[in-house]
């Protein structure tokens, strides 16, 4: 019997590659996709069943090509973790226009193309996850957040329309939203002077994803909140 497929959307150093790492130590076959193919294929070699696909968000017209090439490598498609974020953090005097519509393209116009590629795929399979990574402004706009936010925003409210028709079809549809600074070598320089637990780990984080996949249908999680435990909210 052939191995799941998770696919990862928005492959890194930090979140990204911690999903993929987790998801391939649990059994699954994974796809990682990301705009920096030489990143990706150098990742490929040190996580076991795993394939790197180039792929950029905004460029939707790309959408079922890769998809496509997924299924036929890989096959249908179980899992999906739409990681992909961006987003320019200015005030609405600051802010541009092409700042708002590349946020918008990246967090929810993005989910939209590759969610109808994984859809029909799931229904072959019976049913299937799809999991997505949020942020704090999905809930709260903050004054120099004003494209993110927006963005955010859109995209929770895509998950739940998502959650509300695919659950009933037996795929499972779940927002998680991150509440805290991610540790990594760039936030560490940002703030220097932070304790070790004011950031959150990513290869925690991922605990958290897997979780969610792994829910029977008679309690199924839509939005989990993630925070470290110092953090105010």
């Amino acid at each position: 019997m052939s191995k799941p497929v998770c696919v990862v959307v928005g492959v890194g150093a930090g979140n990204g590659e911690s999903f993929s790492r987790k998801f391939a130590g649990e059994g699954y076959q994974v796809a990682m996709l990301a705009r920096n193919i030489d990143y990706l294929q150098k990742l490929s070699q040190e996580i076991p069943d795993s394939k790197a696909y180039q792929y950029d968000v905004t460029g939707i017209d790309k959408t079922a090509e890769v998809f496509n090439k997924i299924e036929s490598e890989m096959g249908t498609i179980s899992v999906l973790v739409y990681n992909a974020g961006a987003g320019a953090f200015a005030n609405i005097d600051d802010a541009t226009v092409e700042d708002f519509q590349r946020a918008w393209e990246v967090n929810s116009r993005g989910l939209f193309a590759v969610a109808k590629q994984v859809i029909p795929q799931m229904r072959k399979n019976g049913g299937g996850n799809i999991v997505i990574i949020g942020a704090t402004a999905s809930v709260k706009g903050g004054a120099n957040f004003t494209p993110f936010a927006s963005a955010k925003a859109a995209q929770r409210s895509l998950a739940q329309s998502m959650a509300r028709y695919l659950d009933p079809q037996k795929i499972h549809v779940s927002y998680i939203i991150v509440d805290g600074v991610i540790n990594s070598e760039k936030t560490r320089q940002w703030m220097p002077d932070k304790p070790e637990d004011y950031f959150m780990k990513s290869d925690e984080i991922a605990d958290s994803v897997f979780f969610l996949t792994q829910q029977k249908p008679s309690a199924w999680t839509f939005e989990l909140d993630l925070r470290p435990f110092g953090e105010k909210w």
